[in-house]
């Protein structure tokens, strides 16, 4: 009888055992910070990255085409890029001060994909006058990048700025494009295969691209099929 009476004393103590550990179990999954990246709006954004025509816009947003030329004379279109990961930035082969940290980092990045066809790095030219396709493919073969993986871009310069200020919103300023308008910015902009911007990363520092490169992970991951 007493055999009887203890079994069943630690039955219900088995069974709200179960019961406490999976209320644990639950709990953590609904507080715990969500892994997912973030979709960024312009609504999102400081107003000062935000170009005013594209502000108040509605829907998600997602990158605007362009036809650019690379390192090797080939002109690169969002359709030859749709369905992959993108990290933008934008830079001059002139520039003394940020761009050759960013570009070093950038080659990191390169480096961490460089086996997965699934992402793509496209950096463009702010001085498109001066960065001619022969000068962009010295710069491109000084830092060893893969031209299947690692496009540099020229072309035109109104263009360009558009898509720094209304498609990637990678800068703080104001302008039109013009010969007396200038971008310099140091942000790395994460896009994903849908071409919706994932995230910012500062690119002349290490931990902020160790975090784009991570990022990256957890994009390849979201798009493998289920």
């Amino acid at each position: 009888m007493a055999d009887e009476r203890a079994q069943a004393l630690w039955s219900r103590v088995g069974g709200f055992a179960v019961i406490v550990g999976a209320a644990i179990i639950v709990g953590y999954y609904l507080i715990k910070p969500s892994e997912d990246l973030k979709v960024f709006h312009p609504s999102d954004l400081d107003p000062r990255l935000v170009d005013p025509a594209v502000r108040n816009a509605e829907g998600e947003h997602r990158i605007m085409d362009f036809a650019l030329v690379d390192q090797l004379g080939r002109t690169i279109t969002l359709a030859d890029v749709k369905g992959r990961i993108i990290i933008a930035d934008f830079f001059f082969t002139t520039c003394a001060t940020i761009c050759p940290k960013m570009t070093a980092q950038m080659e990191r990045v390169q480096e961490a994909s460089m086996h997965d066809d699934r992402v793509v790095i496209l950096s463009h030219s702010v001085t498109p006058e001066q960065d001619s396709v022969p000068v962009l493919a010295d710069y491109a073969a000084l830092h060893n990048a893969d031209p299947k993986r690692w496009h540099f871009l020229t072309g035109d310069r109104k263009q360009i700025y558009a898509l720094a200020r209304r498609s990637y919103f990678a800068c703080l300023d104001k302008g039109d494009g013009g010969p007396q308008d200038f971008v310099h910015t140091e942000n790395f902009v994460l896009v994903d295969p849908l071409g919706r911007i994932r995230g910012f990363y500062d690119g002349t520092k290490t931990e902020e691209v160790d975090k784009l490169i991570g990022d990256i992970g957890k994009l390849l991951t979201e798009a493998e099929p289920d």
